[in-house]
């Protein structure tokens, strides 16, 4: 039994690295691809794993550090998983003059999230609030997998995020 729970655990190990491989290799092994790298790596993990960068580390032959800081530098990059519906919650001045932060808070109540989780177990959603989406004229304005909400309210974002609820689990759609 021990044997097969490793087993399993190299197997999985295995797929992981595979798809890393697969991501370095269409972009020709070169350091110069970095970022396109890593933002395909994203792509397919909705984060940058912290064993992925040191992999990837590896096979491009610079310093986990060098890929770190990439990581760390570019706002495009999350260090911590990401959902499956990632919702931006504008906060700049007409937004939040509009009452943005109640629909934000209505947002982690809903989903059971805190100051120091914005990620739901599930991975299904993640919630961030941004400094401005340039939408003043719409305010207050949530941001959902690119999709716009104008003039949000607590009451609407909760039909809303019941609605995504209601979806079927499928894949990465």
């Amino acid at each position: 039994m021990i044997e097969n729970k490793q087993n399993e655990t190299v197997f999985e190990s295995q797929r992981k690295f595979a798809k890393v491989n697969d991501i370095v290799k269409q972009y020709d092994y070169k350091k110069a691809n970095l970022i396109a790298i890593l933002q395909k790596v994203q792509e397919y993990y909705r984060y940058l794993p912290e064993e992925i960068m040191t992999y990837v580390a590896t096979i491009l032959k610079i310093s986990p550090a060098s890929v770190y800081g990439v990581a760390t530098f570019y706002s495009q990059f999350s260090l911590n998983p990401k959902g499956k519906y990632e919702i931006k919650v504008c906060d700049g001045t007409a937004c939040h003059v509009r009452k943005s932060m109640p629909v934000y808070d209505a947002i982690m109540k809903k989903l059971k999230l805190s100051d120091t989780k914005f990620t739901t177990d599930d991975l299904q959603f993640s919630v961030e609030t941004v400094s401005c989406l340039g939408a003043c004229g719409l305010a207050p304005v949530v941001v959902i997998n690119e999709k716009v909400y104008p003039q949000m309210t607590p009451d609407a974002i909760n039909i809303i995020i019941d609605e995504l609820q209601a979806r079927p689990i499928k894949g990465d759609n």
